[in-house]
């Protein structure tokens, strides 16, 4: 059973309740070391101090913020120390804002919230409260020594944690030169129609179940049948997709939309009930339709 990895207060106004806070994500991530390939050898990795072989021992080692190139502002551990947030375990809810106004690219990492023993009711009068405003709740704490910009907010009756990114942290599209265009396109309003008809064409309901890490599982696989023993064959080199040049943008559209609309078909041919097997007692056939002699009108989305 999972543990609590920080316990703490959420602090607002003169209402406190004790929480811990679980880990909501699950890393599953591959370790691979670091081996001579020759011999199998594993690689060891020391800290040395540069110019010489002598290995520095951790005592020793301090931070230092580089000024120019080989010149450095050294700072020692106990003004590291004095430096550092002090270790409150309160969260201290600053604001209530809309979750639709936070633009995810400020979202870090999950976590769970769940009530200290004896807070159960003041969690769920805060939980069922947040719910029924549909507000986020925006805060500060300090976790692992680094203070942390948070968002709350509640769930199926559970709070979530997502710690955030401060405002200058996240880099300005305006900042990069190769991200705006230099120049803004003409775009025919066709052109939009038939992008907006091709994204309406693979529009679904998101189902995170439905995405798998490939990468991870082929790797799981290469692994098991190289230790298996078995013979791997190299995957040849894919090439990489060319941009699609402006006067082909309206076929590769109409061909984009004619292919998703085939995988539609694909899928409700194999949804077909199977054919009777022999020996079977057929149904009546019923009596042949007359056929129109006009086109079917196509389904109104």
């Amino acid at each position: 059973m999972p543990r609590a990895i920080w316990s703490g207060t959420i602090s607002f106004g003169l209402l406190n309740v004790p929480v811990k806070l679980y880990s909501a994500v699950a890393r599953r991530s591959i370790s691979l070391r670091e081996i001579r390939e020759s011999d199998g050898a594993r690689i060891r990795h020391r800290r040395v101090a540069e110019g010489t072989d002598e290995e520095v021992p951790y005592g020793e080692i301090v931070k230092a913020f580089e000024v120019t190139p080989d010149r450095y502002v050294p700072l020692s551990k106990d003004e590291m120390s004095a430096l550092a947030p002090e270790k409150t375990r309160a969260i201290e809810v600053q604001d209530f804002v809309d979750l639709d106004q936070i633009d995810p690219i400020y979202f870090d990492s999950p976590y769970y919230l769940g009530p200290a023993d004896g807070a159960e009711k003041a969690y769920s009068l805060l939980a069922k409260a947040m719910q029924e405003s549909g507000k986020v709740a925006i805060a500060r704490f300090v976790f692992r020594n680094k203070e942390h910009l948070a968002a709350l907010r509640p769930g199926d009756g559970v709070l979530t944690l997502t710690t955030m990114r401060f405002a200058d942290e996240v880099i300005a599209p305006s900042d990069l030169e190769d991200v705006l265009p230099q120049k803004q396109a003409k775009v025919a309003a066709k052109e939009v129609e038939m992008a907006e008809q091709l994204i309406d064409s693979l529009t679904t309901e998101f189902d995170p179940g439905a995405y798998r890490d490939e990468y991870r599982e082929e790797l799981l696989s290469l692994i098991e049948r190289k230790a298996e023993g078995k013979d791997v064959l190299t995957a040849p080199a894919t090439e990489e997709p060319k941009a699609t040049a402006a006067p082909d943008l309206m076929s590769a559209l109409e061909e984009s939309i004619a292919a998703v609309k085939d995988r539609g078909k694909g899928k409700k041919a194999k949804a077909q009930p199977k054919a009777a097997k022999p020996g079977a007692k057929k149904a009546p056939k019923a009596a042949p339709k007359k056929r129109s002699s006009g086109k079917k009108a196509k389904a109104s989305k």
